[in-house]
């Protein structure tokens, strides 16, 4: 068994590996020529006031132990295996797909974009102003919307799943190791698409399906079960069908609408996008040390209970950019992403609030459980009327947007496409501004420096987490009343990132296992 040592080393000797078997050797009071191998197993930052610190968790192993054999997983053949119809290739489908591949059945995914090479491209043009492909942009093709928007891997949530697992498949296919140890893994938008790739062509050569550029237009339920799905004018039959289509589905949910499937209005969050100069975030979270250089770009959580409600950031991307989500030319819609070195000059974060069912009252008459729905779309047009060239976006330097007056200019920031001078509490929701400048001025008490005019707010960051939720079953999770049908990942309102919708997807493809007859 390998032995567990603890170091506590400045940002200087952490950044070096050559500091830590001779510090190892002398903790285990051994010869530094008898450890065979040391690998770490956790590292994080404590930037809390006084000196910067690097806390690490090694094993090391000595002389001639056995050594830890390499990440492995095998996918067997599943040709002429049961087969289950997956919508979405995003993570929760992907996990689902190869778990399938595992346990024996054959998935087959149907993804309404396109492979992940090629969606780059729809994106890139996004950026140039080119227009937006409502099939494939950043929120659907190959990968999901974390594909293409900072691939962090953080779960508060560790009850779903096997965690490390999840991680360590990402390891096999391609990411770097440095994921299974670090505090708050993160892969990079640059990095995930091949990653991705890799997950596609293990599928495909077990003998399972990929098929992009197929829309899902249909389900087929009869006598209170699933027979399977109309992808354009062909009927495709299966045994279960697994929905993993992400937040952004809206046809989806009105498909199943259509259908009679029975579907839920959940609470969800809408608000901005909150960017500083990442040097600025660097000082206040570092304290101006001089050991900044060794560190990575410094992020920041922040949340705060304002008028009953929770405010709070999301989605942090330390050295990152602001990026165009929306999925239709009709709406303004931002997120963040992070390249994996975070070497942008720019820090941004989504920064919401909480949406109730109180907020759409208006709206539940008519639209019932898709009134969240329909009160977020209308938050996305308020926003592009005020910017209707291309994909610019409304913006607002941050002490203008809390002292409740038009930037006469606007700072330089990460957002491609461009940003228009706005007063967005003129057109966003009273409830929601009022909050959101109320919590910018209790963060800038914690974070001093936090409300400046160098940082922008740009609108909007709505597309946190679905306001649908598909319910389903807690123990078979298929949906309560479709025998078969099992809702999965964040489009289903039962995940909130790239790990937790993996992690869901596993439970959901292992629990299809449990019934469907191989």
């Amino acid at each position: 068994m390998p032995k567990i040592v603890n170091l506590t080393l400045s940002p200087k000797q952490a950044s070096d590996v050559k500091h830590y078997a001779p510090l190892v050797a002398r903790e285990l009071r051994i010869k530094e020529s008898d450890i065979a191998l040391l690998r770490i197993v956790k590292r994080s930052v404590d930037a809390r006031r006084g000196a910067l610190k690097v806390n690490l968790s090694l094993e090391a192993y000595i002389d001639n132990e056995e050594q830890p054999a390499p990440l492995h997983f095998d996918y067997p053949s599943v040709v002429g295996k049961p087969e289950i119809i997956i919508i979405g290739a995003g993570p929760a489908g992907l996990y689902a797909a190869l778990r399938l591949i595992e346990l024996g059945l054959k998935p087959i995914i149907f993804e309404r974009g396109k492979e992940v090479v090629e969606r780059g491209k729809d994106i890139a043009q996004i950026q140039r102003n080119q227009g937006v492909d409502p099939d494939s942009n950043y929120a659907f093709g190959e990968g999901g919307a974390g594909t293409f928007s900072d691939g962090k891997l953080f779960t508060r949530s560790k009850k779903r799943g096997d965690y490390n697992r999840a991680l360590q498949r990402l390891v096999f296919h391609g990411a770097s190791p440095e994921i299974l140890y670090e505090a708050h893994p993160h892969i990079g938008s640059d990095r995930l698409p091949r990653i991705i790739a890799s997950m596609r062509e293990a599928i495909r050569a077990a003998g399972g399906e990929v098929n992009f550029g197929s829309r899902v237009t249909e389900l087929i339920v009869k006598g209170g079960k699933v027979q399977g799905v109309v992808v354009g004018d062909t009927k495709v039959e299966a045994q279960a069908v697994v929905i993993a289509t992400g937040h952004s589905a809206r046809d989806i949910y009105y498909m199943l609408h259509r259908s009679g499937v029975r579907l839920e209005a959940k609470p969800y969050a809408m608000g901005v996008r909150i960017e500083h100069p990442q040097q600025l975030i660097n000082n206040i979270q570092y304290h101006r040390s001089a050991d900044m250089e060794y560190l990575p770009a410094a992020s920041y959580s922040l949340v705060q209970q304002v008028g009953g409600r929770g405010v709070y950031s999301f989605c942090m991307c330390p050295g990152g950019f602001i990026v165009p989500a929306m999925t239709d030319e009709s709406e303004s819609v931002v997120n963040g992403m992070s390249p994996s070195h975070r070497n942008s000059p720019y820090a941004n974060s989504g920064f919401v609030t909480e949406i109730r069912a109180e907020d759409f009252t208006h709206l539940t008459e008519r639209y019932g459980a898709l009134a969240g729905l329909v009160f977020q779309q209308q938050l996305e047009q308020a926003a592009r009327e005020q910017a209707p060239e291309h994909q610019m976006a409304p913006a607002q330097r941050v002490a203008d947007f809390v002292a409740g007056r038009r930037s006469a200019s606007l700072p330089k920031a990460s957002y491609v496409p461009g940003l228009v001078s706005s007063r967005l509490d003129e057109w966003m929701p009273q409830f929601m501004a009022t909050r959101l400048r109320e919590a910018i001025s209790i963060f800038d008490k914690r974070m001093r420096g936090y409300m400046t005019n160098e940082a922008v707010v740009v609108g909007v960051e709505s597309r946190t987490s679905t306001p649908v939720r598909i319910p389903r079953d807690r123990v078979s999770l298929q949906h309560p009343e479709v025998e078969g049908l099992y809702p999965t990942g964040e489009g289903a309102g039962f995940a909130g990132g790239i790990i937790s919708a993996a992690l869901d997807g596993e439970r959901v493809a292992e629990s299809i296992a449990e019934i469907v007859k191989r």
